[in-house]
């Protein structure tokens, strides 16, 4: 038997259950994985409240990236090997000892990246990957503003876009933050509960504004997130922590200069797996160069995951973040 934290009824932290689970046997097409290290997000939070539908119903195991060691294969899986060090970005089901997996959703982790970052990086790294190569393509010259610089996403967003050659802003709620992400790439920071991001953006850009914002923020950043946009620039709705954006009339974009706006999700991106393939290479190659550094910031072990959550939501955690099983 392996152990899992499963959600049976949506809630809070306390509605993560440590419990035995069966993992089963490999079908064909699947693996059978052990975890090494799982990667934790704000979207394993929209997957315990209720505020993203269970992809398979309930109860949910959260955990959308994770790395570990293939124990054994279904038919027709050719291109993996019973030990292989394996990692993967799906949007559920990582927060267990063991699971079934369908193979195609995994990668080799190269030699030089540790299976903590591999963890750690997955699911953040490769939404770095197609918000900067893919839904707006980031090239020297370019301004682009941030919205919570010093999350997992955001330290790895902000290093990639500046080896691009980008000139990169990000909002912060700490003096704290702020410095952490000027480490990682960002040019200049923003303390949104001191400044007005709006304004700043203006000040910063010498009224030119942004080429693209990507905002996973939501609800508290818009549409102050609109009024940073050049005319013809990109906005990037790719979270909600805040809450969700609410509805708006679509000529507002005409109004704030013919903007364009898309709300783009990794799993949409990556669907086929030469996607995948392309999008972790991607990844990997920019971390094995050195021009995007993954250090993680906070380890708990899986059991403890309640407290992460916990930590997560109180926007006591900066980077990354992994559960050791």
């Amino acid at each position: 038997m392996s152990r899992a934290l499963r959600v049976h009824t949506h809630g809070g932290p306390e509605a993560l259950v440590y419990e035995e689970v069966d993992p089963g046997r490999p079908g064909p097409g699947e693996a059978l994985i052990r975890h090494t290290a799982i990667g934790l997000n704000f979207i394993d939070v929209y997957y315990r409240t209720g505020l993203y539908p269970a992809p398979n119903g309930m109860p949910v195991t959260p955990g959308g990236e994770a790395a570990g060691v293939v124990l054994e294969l279904g038919a027709g899986v050719d291109w993996l090997e019973v030990g292989d060090r394996v990692a993967y970005a799906v949007p559920t089901g990582a927060y267990c000892e063991e699971r079934l997996i369908a193979a195609d959703r995994l990668v080799k982790v190269p030699e030089g990246i540790s299976d903590q970052q591999a963890a750690a990086m997955m699911l953040k790294g490769m939404t770095a990957e197609y918000l900067l190569l893919r839904t707006f393509k980031v090239k020297a010259g370019d301004t682009i503003l941030y919205h919570a610089a010093a999350g997992g996403v955001g330290l790895i967003l902000g290093q990639w876009a500046k080896h691009l050659g980008a000139t990169v802003i990000g909002t912060v709620g700490s003096t704290e933050k702020g410095a952490l992400a000027k480490a990682h790439g960002f040019d200049h920071v923003i303390d949104y509960r001191e400044q007005d991001f709006v304004a700043e953006v203006a000040r910063i850009t010498g009224g030119r504004k942004c080429d693209v914002v990507y905002d996973s923020v939501g609800n508290d950043t818009f549409p102050g997130s609109l009024d940073c946009l050049r005319p013809r620039g990109m906005f990037v709705s790719f979270g909600q922590s805040s809450g969700p954006i609410p509805p708006f009339s679509i000529s507002l974009l005409a109004q704030k200069g013919s903007l364009y706006a898309t709300r783009p999700t990794l799993f949409a991106y990556n669907a086929k797996r030469e996607d995948l393939v392309r999008s972790a290479d991607a990844l990997f190659d920019v971390v094995l160069s050195g021009a995007v550094k993954i250090r993680i910031n906070q380890k708990y072990d899986l059991r403890d995951a309640a407290k992460a959550h916990a930590d997560l939501e109180g926007r006591r955690t900066t980077g990354t973040t992994v559960l050791i099983p």
